[in-house]
């Protein structure tokens, strides 16, 4: 094991015993929503993964140490320090580390900690992707490339509508990344159930997501799967008050200069505050319906393994 890699109890004994784990992120919890709102919802996730018959393992870096199963203490410490903590990407990892200090992981990160425990199945919110107007930024996801070489099959809402959806599509599609619509053959974006994008295969069964994952690995095929999953339509916001609400937030955005990693938290902070938090609380709920499938896939998972 490496030695930088630390394993709760509870998710050690999972992962020997054959039993489904499901790997979260801590970039929702530090950098995606105020407190308390953010511990409140993180717990929760994790409860509902243990009600649909898996172990939760949110991951963090604490004190330098790459924590795959944080305590609800840790994740209290996480929630109060909020964007104090450095949201942490692959680039990030070696300084972290070395300086013995905190990092809230994105998909990237998770992912590579969750390759490094041999958790298989990972459930966010949406995925970064290739930003609008990246033909002269350059401002792509290191997700993207997360999911090209680690192999983590990834559950969220789609990529983030503040995106490009189809540049984001076309970028996983170079890379050989399968991007499965789980009961839909539209991409979703993130608040709301359509963009207009086909994906490249439909799956309608958390059993069938499990059988493609365990196939590609068998195959000895690098790199992870994406499986979009659109939020509850209940919960789906229409799509020209979102568009609207994104579009105000990249000019604000462009006129304040932020850029990079500071974009994300900021964009999606502008977005909840111009639909008076119907977005936060979409985000809620579709956080919640990714880890129920995750569960249940990792479930079907750990039978075929």
């Amino acid at each position: 094991m490496n030695k930088h890699l630390s394993i709760s109890p509870e998710v050690a004994e999972a992962l020997a015993t054959g039993k489904p784990v499901v790997a979260l992120e801590s970039t929702i919890i530090s950098h995606g929503m105020p407190y308390p709102q953010n511990v409140q919802t993180a717990l929760k996730v994790e409860q509902t993964i243990r009600d649909h018959g898996a172990v939760p393992a949110t991951i963090a870096i604490i004190g330098g140490k790459l924590k795959a199963g944080c305590t609800p203490e840790e994740i209290e410490y996480l929630g109060k320090q909020g964007q104090k903590v450095t949201k942490a990407s692959r680039r990030d990892l070696p300084v972290l580390v070395a300086r013995k200090a905190d990092g809230a992981t994105t998909v990237t990160t998770t992912m590579i900690i969750a390759a490094m425990a041999g958790i298989k199945v990972f459930a966010t919110g949406g995925i970064g992707g290739v930003h609008r107007g990246a033909e002269t930024t350059m401002d792509i996801s290191a997700d993207l490339e997360e999911l090209a070489q680690t192999p983590v099959m990834v559950i969220c809402a789609g990529a983030k509508s503040i995106l490009d959806l189809g540049l984001t599509l076309e970028y996983l599609e170079t890379k050989g990344v399968p991007v499965i619509g789980y009961g839909t053959e539209e991409l979703p974006a993130f608040y709301t159930r359509h963009s207009g994008f086909k994906v490249d295969y439909r799956i309608d069964t958390p059993e069938e997501l499990a059988a493609a994952f365990h196939a590609k690995q068998s195959l000895g095929l690098k790199g992870g799967m994406l499986v979009t999953n659109p939020i509850p339509e209940e919960y789906s916001m229409p799509a020209d008050v979102i568009n609207t609400a994104i579009d105000q937030a990249i000019d604000e955005a462009n006129r304040l200069g932020i850029r990079g990693k500071e974009s994300t938290p900021f964009l999606l902070a502008k977005v909840k505050e111009l639909t008076g938090g119907d977005s936060l609380a979409a985000n809620i709920q579709l956080v919640l319906n990714n880890a129920r499938l995750a569960a249940l896939t990792a479930g079907c998972l750990a039978k075929l393994d």
